[in-house]
């Protein structure tokens, strides 16, 4: 039983991963794609990493499972961050907007 929601896990990771990967080649400028990769990352990334850990914690309490907790763990705290550090790096240096985009709220900030 374990071992199915273990193989769950990474296959909902894979499908996220996937949907990423697809959303980096389609979507039109920096900041969409931006948003796909760390939706895949954070998501993806993190579910296998925690697919791994319940299929190694299933046999025993290991090292593998251990370092997949923490990896997740640090997946799930750095990734949103370095996101946020280079859209608005990408803002900073001119990187413009797609024209079909609505909102700029660090323009808007700038503006007050």
């Amino acid at each position: 039983m374990i071992e199915h929601i273990a193989i769950a896990l990474v296959a909902i990771g894979l499908a996220f991963d996937l949907l990423g990967a697809i959303g980096l080649i389609r979507l039109p400028d920096i900041y969409n794609r931006l948003q796909a990769a760390t939706k895949c990352v954070t998501l993806g990334t993190t579910s296998i990493l925690i697919g791994v850990a319940v299929h190694a914690f299933a046999q025993d309490l290991n090292a593998l499972g251990i370092k997949a907790l923490i990896c997740a763990a640090f997946i799930l705290l750095t990734s949103p961050v370095a996101a946020h550090a280079i859209a608005r790096g990408a803002h900073i240096s001119g990187v413009r907007l797609w024209e079909g985009s609505v909102v700029d709220k660090y323009q808007e900030e700038q503006n007050k």
